[in-house]
């Protein structure tokens, strides 16, 4: 080494042996890495909820008063004393660090559950939730800022859902403790007294008939067979208050039975639920033990005035039909009316899918053979989850023994619907009962044109000639069997929709799979109700004495094939004057020509209608309406619809 080099040395040891001391003292030194985008946001948005693991705001507020999430969670009690006491923390980051201190408090004591069962929680459990909803609110509506002036903030929305699922938690000890206390006689809304905590509760706008048998969260559970959720991001749990349903199915062979009702909601309601804490301050708010559980229904009220600010209320649209078709029974119950065996149902019965609105214009659907209510799943579930549609439209869906006659089943289904109709509106001038749209599918669609199409003398001059009805035997006949064949058009119905539908029969009813089902379907008595004489009327006259153990009357399916007399006859009744009508047509094979085409069930020309407004062909088998080519065409239908009665652009 050079003496130059030698004596530079010299002089850089000094340096060096400063540098060396300070290091070692602990001086911190900033590097700088990469951060994907991935990781980028995962440390923005994870937290307590979505990772089990603190979110970096609460981590970084844990620093600033010399703490870690490690140490917190080995002593929590201690760990949020520190945070509500000690200087150093802003508002907004106090209340927001323990809101999510107490919720991973409260996910620790709280046992996992079976889907749509809430947990039983503990009374630490309960405490802690509520906890974790109180200083979610403190943080939302008494730290300083407005939630609308920290709308884009992350972290408005994870304390948000911290408040919602705690609230959801709380909802359903409160739901438990009310259900329990109504059953033996005392009122549903008397307060609930846990610990410390005083709970009250209303229920007034989801307008309960019953005790609810069933509270389910919308968040446990998912539904296979919807292809759309539909909900909306807002303030408060999304739960499924589920009641006791109306038993419709009755041995299909029995004689009598309990008088059912015509018409019910749907057992199941949408419903959102908001927890209060009483007071005016910030220091109210956190002493108060004093709570108001207040429920709402989405689909009357979208947003909440709450501290003098607009609140978008959450809510999902979609829960309460799912979780209502799931424990239906529909499918197996509608099998069991078509083969008439076991328990089935004898009469229609019209199912309202949210509360009645006397503003909202009613969507009447009617399934096909073999079906019920499930055969709408999506499209109802498309329409319901639509907010405009939401908005002017509200869905009607009757289910109804599809082995009956056509006949019988026009006449029972028109009644019942009626009935419904007069029930709700008895005057008649509700804009719900005005400019109606009816829907059917396959069979469904049938009996709704003969609901829109006047008969004048054609069916019952054809059955007279058919049944060679004269003398006494015609004056018997003629009383009863009138109504099923003399019939005007539904008033007040503005638009139809015809899906798949057999106005004119179809071949496959009368060919040899079709014969061999004929057989299975059994029509029991109790199904033709006080028509089931005047059945026995029509057959030869040397048998009409007799009362055979299974009247040979024409079912359904025999209705349906092209060389049965009624549906020559009904396909060339006149359609209501100005009805505006449309058809959804299936086609199986695409390399078929259209007009030669069929859906394996119903070809082109039964399910043709001249006079049409629109005729879309969907690739397809029968059950189009699942298929989201016929959603969207009944969507684009319904959205014109709006445009010419109600005035609504799109």
């Amino acid at each position: 080494m050079s003496p130059t080099a030698q004596a530079w040395m010299r002089r850089l040891l000094p340096v060096m042996a400063v540098a060396a001391l300070l290091l070692s003292s602990g001086c911190a030194m900033v590097k700088m890495k990469s951060v994907t985008a991935t990781d980028h946001v995962a440390l923005k948005r994870g937290d307590i909820l979505t990772d089990g693991k603190l979110s970096a705001l609460s981590q970084e507020a844990l620093s600033v008063i010399g703490l870690t999430a490690g140490a917190c969670g080995k002593d929590l009690p201690a760990c949020r004393q520190t945070v509500a006491t000690i200087d150093g923390l802003q508002t907004e980051q106090r209340l927001s660090t323990l809101a999510e201190l107490w919720m991973q408090e409260a996910l620790a004591v709280t046992p996992k559950s079976k889907p749509g069962q809430p947990p039983e929680l503990s009374p630490a459990a309960l405490d802690a939730w509520l906890e974790t909803a109180r200083y979610s609110y403190a943080y939302l509506f008494f730290s300083g800022r407005t939630p609308a002036q920290r709308a884009l903030e992350d972290r408005l929305t994870q304390v948000r859902d911290y408040y919602n699922y705690a609230t959801e938690q709380a909802s359903s000890v409160v739901f438990q403790r009310s259900k329990a206390r109504a059953l033996e006689g005392e009122d549903l809304t008397k307060p609930v007294q846990v610990d410390r905590w005083t709970i009250r509760s209303e229920f007034d706008q989801l307008n309960l008939t019953g005790i609810p048998s069933q509270l389910v969260a919308a968040s446990s559970v998912s539904f296979a067979g919807l292809r759309s959720s539909y909900r909306r991001d807002g303030f408060g749990a999304e739960l499924v208050v589920v009641l006791e349903k109306a038993p419709l199915a009755v041995p299909v062979e029995g004689e009598g039975g309990p008088t059912l009702p015509v018409f019910s909601e749907m057992p199941a309601i949408n419903a959102t639920t908001l927890l209060y804490f009483s007071g005016d301050t910030l220091e109210e708010v956190l002493a108060t033990r004093d709570i108001r559980l207040e429920a709402y229904s989405p689909d009357l009220t979208s947003t909440i005035m709450l501290r003098g600010q607009e609140v978008p209320l959450a809510a999902n649209f979609t829960a309460a039909y799912g979780v209502w078709l799931a424990q239906s029974g529909f499918a197996t119950e509608s099998l069991r009316t078509l083969f008439g065996r076991g328990e089935g149902i004898r009469e229609p019965h019209i199912y309202l899918m949210q509360p009645y609105d006397p503003n909202r214009r009613i969507i009447f659907m009617l399934h096909g053979l073999a079906s019920s209510p499930e055969a709408w799943v999506n499209l109802a579930n498309e329409i319901m989850g639509d907010p405009e549609m939401r908005r002017h439209y509200q869905v009607w869906s009757v289910y109804y023994p599809t082995n009956a006659p056509i006949a019988l089943n026009r006449y029972t289904v028109s009644n019942a619907f009626n009935q419904t109709l007069k029930h709700f509106d008895p005057n008649g001038t509700a804009p719900a009962t005005h400019d109606m749209v009816f829907i059917g599918h396959s069979m469904g669609g049938v009996i709704a044109r003969l609901m829109l199409s006047s008969s004048g003398d054609v069916l019952w001059n054809d059955a007279v000639q058919r049944f060679k009805l004269e003398g006494e035997r015609l004056t018997r006949v003629q009383g009863r069997l009138g109504p099923l064949l003399n019939f005007t058009p539904q008033p007040n119905v503005e638009r139809a929709i015809f899906i798949a539908s057999p106005h004119k029969g179809t071949d496959a009813a009368g060919n040899r799979l079709g014969r061999m089902i004929g057989r299975l379907v059994r029509l029991p008595f109790t199904i033709l109700g006080k028509f089931g004489e005047v059945f026995l009327e029509l057959q030869e006259p040397g048998e009409a004495g007799k009362k055979p153990k299974e009247p040979q009357v024409g079912n359904s399916i025999e209705n349906l094939k092209a060389s049965d007399p009624f549906i020559q006859k009904s396909a060339d009744l006149p359609i209501a004057p100005g009805l505006k009508y449309h058809s959804i047509i299936a086609q199986r094979k695409a390399d078929v020509p259209t007009a030669q085409s069929d859906d394996g069930l119903v070809p082109y020309w039964s399910a043709h209608l001249d006079g049409a407004l629109s005729e879309k062909v969907v690739i397809s088998g029968h059950s189009v309406q699942e298929t989201p080519e016929a959603v969207l065409e009944v969507r684009r239908i319904l959205r014109e619809d709006l445009r010419e009665v109600d005035g609504v652009q799109h």
